[in-house]
């Protein structure tokens, strides 16, 4: 009888282990099958990235100068472009400007993305309506919202000059006066783009369970203090990532600076990547504008870090 108890303990565990390992053959093919599967997309990917970018970065320490054939592959001095970036006054203003604007283009559209998203959030069958009315401005190319505001900014054509001059205000030509250009291009480019962190932290606040709310009323919390306590820290990861996508779109924000103020005047609204545009195609440094675009991508990779380990995403709780 105990022999055959052992027997069939054996037979048990031969049995198990055959499981395991077929679980494990299961698993290994499962895993070649995912990257046989992503295998086409990462080739597409590093074609159409990481190659431009590793030229970007080779074209960065030459001198290339369209004018002069012989700067082509010219690595002599490596480091000359970060060292004249590094003197240029026109560069650290261009960064000041992109910091100025994506500061408050990002607050203020994560702003009026959560006061929005709080009201669609409620139950009613008008505001549903409007969703789609609020997503106008960000499914419109960025060249058709340019020109109009364009047209809002020009006081001969546009309907609030002529509102202003009704009721007796005289108000400047805001892209034109160097007081008012880089607010106006700030006020543009959030009209575009908020509907963008309002759908993010609409659907935030549609995961949010009800029971938190429930509990707060019950406990005599305010509408304001269910907001404050309850909905923010729910929504905090949310209002981070849509941050850091805003955030790095903010500082491609070429189209309205294009149409608007072409970085004028002066320099008042020529942000960091509008110079490297001048740089490359009015003077045809494309070397110079090749470390630019190089410094730009550093420090957004920098900002995009620093933001993802606020957000948690990696770590034990994320």
């Amino acid at each position: 009888m105990r022999n055959g108890c052992d027997l069939t303990a054996a037979a048990s565990d031969i049995a198990l282990v055959r499981g395991r390992s077929k679980g494990r053959s299961f698993d290994r093919t499962q895993r070649l099958f995912y990257w046989y599967c992503l295998l086409p997309a990462l080739l597409v990917l590093g074609v159409i990235t990481l190659l431009p970018t590793i030229y970007l970065i080779l074209v960065s320490l030459t001198p290339l100068d369209l004018t002069r054939p012989n700067t082509w592959w010219n690595f002599s001095n490596p480091t000359l472009n970060y060292e004249l970036l590094l003197e240029d006054r026109r560069f650290h203003n261009s960064m000041w400007v992109q910091a100025k604007l994506s500061f408050w283009t990002v607050l203020l559209q994560l702003v009026l993305g959560f006061l929005f998203a709080l009201l669609l959030n409620m139950r009613s069958s008008l505001l549903q309506a409007l969703r789609t009315v609020f997503l106008i401005p960000m499914v419109l190319p960025p060249i058709v919202v340019a020109i109009i505001w364009k047209v809002l900014y020009t006081p001969d054509i546009s309907p609030f000059y002529w509102a202003f001059k009704a009721f007796g205000w005289s108000v400047p030509a805001l892209i034109t006066d160097p007081n008012w250009a880089l607010t106006a291009i700030i006020i543009a480019d959030t009209w575009e783009w908020f509907p963008f962190t309002m759908l993010m932290i609409l659907a935030g606040l549609q995961m949010m369970p009800q029971e938190y709310v429930d509990a707060a009323r019950i406990d005599g919390a305010s509408p304001f203090q269910t907001t404050l306590f309850i909905t923010l820290p729910f929504l905090k990861g949310v209002l981070l990532v849509a941050g850091l996508f805003r955030l790095i779109d903010s500082i491609k924000a070429f189209p309205l600076i294009f149409i608007l103020t072409e970085g004028g005047p002066g320099t008042v609204t020529e942000v960091t990547n509008y110079y490297s545009f001048v740089q490359a195609f009015s003077f045809s440094f494309l070397g110079f504008s090749s470390a630019i675009t190089v410094v730009m991508v550093a420090a957004t990779l920098i900002l995009s870090w620093i933001i993802i380990r606020l957000v948690g995403w990696g770590g034990e709780d994320g």
